[in-house]
């Protein structure tokens, strides 16, 4: 598109909605590497302009994706306790991510403040308030967790995509490595659901009360803030 060129005006029938459903239709038969503002306008059958009316970069398209993945998240039957609620909230976030092929790497990639990326936001952070976390724990505390889901997610997915299993364990048969040697089996576990529950029960115990145990999957043990 030159400089005097602007985005033609969309047809009657077609809305941003429309768009950011072809281009999740396109994540989810293709991958992440295959979403672009062309072939989301190949898959509607219109001109590029016409997608460049609703969304004027690629950059802007996964935004708007990544809002629309998440507004997939139920925001309602949540618990009362403040902890559990904070656990279920990211569990529903982790099964939404899992929901779309590829569908981690599409949020992680954005900073989308959009309707459904802050609803999600809000009812993250007041459990977390509410668990009686003041206003910089409350917000780091989010963010780790955001940070937990997304990678392990990714992680999930990029090995569903790959078909092939952790190359670390022959990485490290040469020598050279002992400690990562060691624990190499535990770091290719493969168990993202215990592996998750695990993260969270890490994030979200007592300040300073963190007890030498093995992981458990589906640990519910509730946090107070700091000690």
């Amino acid at each position: 598109m030159t400089k005097k060129q602007t985005p033609a005006a969309p047809k009657a029938r077609l809305d941003p909605d429309a768009v950011v459903r072809a281009a999740l239709d396109l994540l989810d038969e293709k991958g992440a590497d295959a979403v672009s503002l062309r072939g989301t306008a190949d898959r509607l059958g219109v001109r590029m302009n016409t997608v460049l009316w609703h969304a004027k970069t690629k950059a802007r398209l996964l935004e708007l994706m990544a809002d629309a993945i998440l507004a997939g998240i139920p925001l309602t039957g949540l618990p009362e306790a403040p902890d559990e609620r904070v656990r279920e909230l990211a569990r529903r976030y982790r099964r939404c991510l899992l929901a779309h092929r590829d569908g981690a790497a599409v949020v992680a990639g954005t900073y989308a403040a959009e309707p459904a990326t802050l609803a999600f936001a809000e009812h993250f952070t007041a459990a977390l308030l509410a668990g009686g976390l003041d206003e910089r724990r409350a917000a780091w505390t989010f963010w780790s967790i955001q940070y937990l889901v997304l990678g392990l997610t990714q992680e999930e997915q990029a090995l569903a995509a790959s078909g092939e299993e952790h190359t670390l364990g022959p990485a490290l048969a040469a020598g050279g490595y002992p400690a990562l040697a060691r624990v190499a089996p535990h770091l290719e576990d493969t168990a993202f659901d215990e592996r998750f529950e695990f993260g969270l029960d890490q994030l979200l115990r007592p300040h300073g009360a963190r007890a030498e145990r093995a992981p458990q999957a589906h640990a519910h043990t509730p946090f107070h803030g700091e000690a």
